[in-house]
């Protein structure tokens, strides 16, 4: 079996992400892998703030980019403090674009051994009449992926 150095987990923020978060950094201590934590700003609200500004010039795409990466990246800084995890070796990766494509360009940019992930990520009717980003990512991740429900993380460390 491939050694796992690299362990990529997708953060959205949701209560599923921590809790995949909270596993994939557990898994890493474990491992002593690398963790990569990976989060995109969905395209589909770039869009909708460029229709917004040039309607009302109220903010720039380049002013809501900016300000969306550094909210994510200090969400990631914070979700690492409180999971106790800010001793591993990290890498926060935040992206653009359309999530389940950009979570497996992550995964070959980054060299990704496994993905950890929740079922589900923030709700939308998008996801539900397209399908989830979960649903995607296990169609066609090319590495293994794992799936984190609720308190998984406390039951097997565990034993």
């Amino acid at each position: 079996m491939k050694k796992i150095r690299r362990i990529m987990v997708a953060c959205d923020f949701s209560e599923y992400s921590k809790e995949a978060l909270k596993y994939a950094a557990k898994l890493a201590e474990v491992l002593k892998s690398d963790l990569i934590v990976v989060n995109v700003i969905n395209k589909r609200d770039v869009e909708a703030v460029q229709m917004a500004a040039m309607v009302s010039g109220v903010i720039s795409e380049a002013a809501f980019i900016k300000d969306r990466m550094e909210n994510r990246s200090e969400g990631i800084d914070k979700l690492l403090e409180e999971i106790s995890a800010t001793h591993l070796p990290i890498k926060k990766v935040i992206k653009i674009g359309v999530p389940f494509h950009e979570l497996i360009k992550a995964v070959k940019d980054k060299l990704a051994d496994i993905v950890i992930m929740g079922p589900k990520g923030r709700s939308n009717l998008a996801g539900i009449l397209f399908g989830s980003t979960a649903e995607k990512m296990f169609r066609h991740c090319p590495v293994p992926l794992l799936s984190v429900r609720a308190n998984q993380h406390e039951s097997i460390w565990d034993r």
